[in-house]
């Protein structure tokens, strides 16, 4: 078995040991270096390249947003950011993930030891889904194990026949994506013009970070990107990104529709959950929907895209070709429920002509 090499760059000492050992543990990775910063990891990077690396952001003599650039401008390398949950930390990790990082790991800044050994599952997840990533599409732009719950913990499924709703002029778009989602978001937002069918979007992302993408967005687009607030309205023109750490759901009254965010169980180990959204969509808008999934690690939205598609919504999942890791697409194809698979580039075409 080919191991997956990873380098571990970080000022805690007590970060380095504790990420070392979790990722020693597992048989397909070995650790090559634990750093203190990224100086001395471009040291032994000359010895051995690794084929992920996982870094800080804020750190002594070189920054880890400074490192990440140089390495995605001279040798692009799957990149796991191990970042602070604070507001400077938050800003940051933006920077990093717009810089092509693939994913982040948070930790406080009390408790890091205890929270990384509960959170070893997702360190050893981010790379794993890291190490697959096909790099050639990453380009720089301008917890504990828990059980694998299903949309069911949010939302109650409804039966094939009660799902039935007749077509509107009222439309919505749903957009659910994890691994790579970043930039593949903003690589479809940004062609949206401003008069848009109103959007809805979950992409996995901890708490603290989803406004700042939001934010990150908004300065991009023509259209109104937010991070969503519960009861916010679904309107042309609008994004609304469900928040980190809430489930956002699509309901509907009358001719308006309109977000619940509201807390509760992990659903297919995230949380945002595209199950959940996607679900939520199917029930409150039918066949009055489109809904897309795009690049990600797992299965999280491929039933509740199944879901929409049997409730007579359009259903697209992004391209193998395009995708950083081919997942999430992969999964909603192989159970039936996408009519169409496009490119990333295509998509933002897909949407305008929806909303036609």
């Amino acid at each position: 078995m080919k191991k997956i090499k990873v380098i571990l760059i970080d000022d805690s000492a007590v970060v380095r040991q504790v990420n070392k050992e979790t990722l020693e543990k597992e048989p397909d990775i070995e650790v090559i270096a634990a750093c203190p910063d990224p100086l001395y990891a471009l040291e032994k990077m000359k010895l051995v390249w690794p084929d992920v690396i996982v870094t800080d952001i804020e750190m002594p003599r070189m920054d880890g947003l400074t490192f990440l650039k140089k390495i995605m401008a001279e040798h692009p390398t799957p990149t796991v950011v191990c970042s602070s949950l604070t507001e400077k930390g938050a800003a940051a990790t933006m920077e990093a993930l717009a810089a092509g990082a693939l994913a982040i790991i948070t930790k406080p800044k009390m408790g890091v030891k205890q929270f990384l050994q509960e959170a070893s599952e997702d360190i050893v997840s981010a790379v794993r889904a890291a190490a697959r990533a096909n790099m050639r599409r990453v380009a720089p732009s301008a917890a504990q194990l828990r059980p694998k719950l299903s949309a069911d913990v949010m939302l109650a499924a409804q039966a094939a026949n009660a799902r039935a709703m007749a077509e509107t002029t009222d439309k919505v778009v749903a957009i659910g994506t994890s691994t790579g989602g970043t930039q593949a978001l903003e690589a479809v937002l940004t062609k949206l013009p401003r008069v848009t069918t109103g959007i809805v979007v979950v992409q996995h992302m901890p708490e603290k970070f989803t406004a700042m993408f939001a934010e990150r967005l908004n300065s991009l687009c023509e259209i109104e990107v937010r991070e969503a607030q519960d009861g916010d309205r679904v309107l042309s023109g609008r994004a609304l990104i469900a928040p980190g750490g809430r489930h956002m759901m699509l309901k509907r009254s009358g001719a308006q529709y309109y977000v619940e965010v509201r807390d509760g169980p992990v659903v297919n180990r995230h949380k945002p959950s595209v199950d959940v959204l996607f679900r939520s969509v199917a029930q409150a808008a039918g066949r009055n929907a489109l809904g897309i999934i795009m690049t990600g690690m797992g299965d999280d939205g491929a039933r509740g895209l199944k879901e929409m598609h049997d409730a007579g919504a359009q259903t697209i999942a992004e391209d193998e070709s395009t995708c950083v890791v081919f997942g999430m697409p992969k999964v909603a194809i192989e159970l039936g429920g996408v009519d169409k698979i496009v490119p990333l580039d295509r998509i933002p075409q897909e949407i305008i002509a929806y909303g036609r």
